[in-house]
């Protein structure tokens, strides 16, 4: 690895990860058939996500989403025409800054964690928003599937007011396989 790639991996601290700065903008507000999808999709029937009479009495006051689905809100749509072309990623990825990291070899990726911090619980209504930003990006490391960098990213959900509703941290490995 050169001095030069290193400062390339430094440089990516703080940027985007979609290289506009944009935010990425819920296609649509926190709803209750979503909610409904995602808690019989994964078994949770906690009542403060299901049953209005519930939610009325507990702290939130109303219905709330488990907060894990943030990310789930701001999901876009899957575009599948085109997704061979694309490594199999179902979103058209404009610019990436990272692309520079696959060229050098390090074609392989794995994740490896997620952590979430929860500010407080998704209301119906709530129109999320978020930005994605690289926060680390690791000195190479060689592990037992290959050689490669840790790279972490913040991902910042936000309200239609612009209150914080939680962060999640996601950690890949990108790596260049070892034969």
């Amino acid at each position: 690895m050169t001095d030069d790639f290193q400062q390339r991996l430094d440089d990516l601290v703080g940027q985007p990860t979609g290289g506009t700065g944009k935010p990425s903008v819920a296609p649509d507000p926190v709803n209750q058939p979503m909610i409904r999808h995602w808690c019989y999709a994964l078994d949770d029937m906690n009542p403060a996500y299901l049953d209005p009479e519930f939610a009325a009495k507990s702290r939130f006051g109303s219905i709330v989403s488990s907060p894990v689905m943030l990310q789930t809100w701001t999901f876009p749509p899957p575009k599948i025409a085109g997704i061979a072309e694309r490594d199999g990623v179902p979103i058209e990825i404009k610019h990436n800054p990272m692309k520079f990291i696959e060229e050098a070899g390090f074609t392989g990726t794995i994740a490896t964690n997620s952590e979430f911090e929860i500010a407080r619980y998704p209301r119906l209504g709530d129109e999320i928003s978020s930005t994605t930003v690289i926060e680390q990006v690791s000195a190479e490391k060689k592990t037992a599937i290959g050689t490669g960098h840790f790279v972490t990213w913040v991902t910042t959900y936000v309200d239609q007011d612009g209150e914080v509703l939680g962060k999640q941290r996601f950690r890949v490995l990108r790596f260049r396989a070892e034969r």
